[in-house]
């Protein structure tokens, strides 16, 4: 009987539909062969890429990191106000899930999404040796740090994406000025957090708050009370309903507006996380010029002026609220969360023992269930 691997499957499949998508010589391309002539950065405007992907269908199908269905509607509707005519649709779901969902879509020739913009960057590398993804250098390009794009084009980092701690003020005092404060008996009752043990970037935040504070911070925690969920979004809604004071694994900005009660704590001492969101276009995508309208879009200076982190992944672009660039705060690991994640037996360690200290993962999908093929209607 004969059997397949699972990269044999998969370069299969990404050679099938590429093949009827983009034709022979951007299928080749995508497989990066030695000694190719190096992809060129974007010249063309946006105004020529919209008049490309207009009249390739205006169709445009992002599958994206998100926690719930509806997050990333904002960048939908932006890019459809910018963009007359396209008809883009993001659908957000958990990396994790976008990951394997993509494999299996390769490997059956039913690919549906353009581009894949995920929390997950050990799945980059992987795609590029597959030959799954389509070199390419949106405009700005070179305004990237070296570790926010891949030197051959394969994945750039679209956005700045850090966790931390909330405090939402009221009850309990002070906000800490440590993670290691989290565990003072003050606070017990009042923490809701997201599951470290679900997702990989709370993961790695534990991973680091245990590091420098010891196991004996994570018993303390343990004994704090504390209101798990699925979804890093959770923490920040209950502190914003007023149920909880401090939501742990929240994405955020320190540029909080004035007015808001809840402020998202970059701690001068003690560990927080952050890392660049990586995005590509698949090899087979079926829509290649709307998703490079896209990637330009997402790196373009206006976007990147208005990142919701208030870090940018733009060299010449100022962060705002008096920031510096993500890059000059060594307690943000950038580096060490990419390593982590590569480590796939690392990662299963460390949530197994998470798994112990505070039990198994309960609750539904907070995306939902979107199956094998989300976004395949609008495709």
């Amino acid at each position: 009987m004969t059997t397949f691997s699972r990269r044999r499957m998969l370069r299969a499949g990404a050679a099938a539909v590429g093949a009827a998508t983009l034709g022979p010589s951007a299928a080749a391309c995508a497989t990066f062969p030695s000694g190719a002539p190096p992809v060129p950065e974007e010249t063309r405007t946006l105004d020529q890429l919209h008049a490309e992907a207009m009249a390739e269908g205006g169709r445009l199908v992002v599958y994206a990191a998100g926690d719930s269905s509806t997050e990333l509607q904002r960048t939908e509707e932006a890019f459809r106000a910018r963009f007359p005519g396209m008809r883009p649709t993001v659908v957000a779901d958990y990396s994790k899930n976008h990951g394997v969902r993509v494999d299996s879509q390769v490997a059956t020739g039913t690919l549906v999404p353009d581009v894949v913009q995920l929390h997950t960057p050990h799945d980059f590398p992987r795609w590029k040796e597959e030959g799954l993804l389509l070199p390419y250098k949106p405009a700005g390009f070179s305004a990237l740090p070296d570790a926010f794009r891949d030197p051959d084009g394969a994945w750039v980092a679209t956005a700045v994406v850090a966790l931390s701690y909330l405090h939402g003020g009221g009850g309990g005092g002070p906000a800490p000025t440590t993670p290691a404060d989290l565990v003072d008996p003050r606070w017990q009752g009042r923490i809701a957090s997201a599951y470290p043990q679900d997702d990989d970037a709370v993961l790695f935040l534990y991973r680091e708050y245990v590091i420098t504070y010891g196991w004996e911070w994570a018993a303390r925690l343990a004994a704090q009370d504390v209101q798990f969920a699925r979804g890093t979004r959770a923490p920040a809604a209950a502190v914003g309903a007023g149920q909880k004071t401090i939501g742990i694994g929240v994405p955020g900005t320190p540029g909080a507006a004035p007015s808001s009660a809840a402020r998202w704590l970059v701690p001068a001492e003690g560990p927080f996380v952050a890392w660049g969101q990586r995005a590509a276009i698949l090899a087979g995508a079926p829509h290649p010029a709307a998703a490079k309208l896209y990637l330009n879009w997402q790196l373009s200076v206006d976007v990147q002026q208005d990142a919701p982190s208030g870090w940018s992944v733009r060299t010449d672009v100022i962060p705002t609220s008096g920031l510096e660039p993500i890059w000059e705060y060594p307690n943000s690991h950038l580096d060490h969360y990419v390593e982590f994640m590569a480590d796939r037996a690392e990662v299963e360690r460390w949530r197994q023992t998470f798994v112990l200290h505070f039990g198994e993962v309960e609750g539904p999908p907070t995306t939902g269930q979107l199956g094998l093929y989300p976004g395949r209607a609008a495709a």
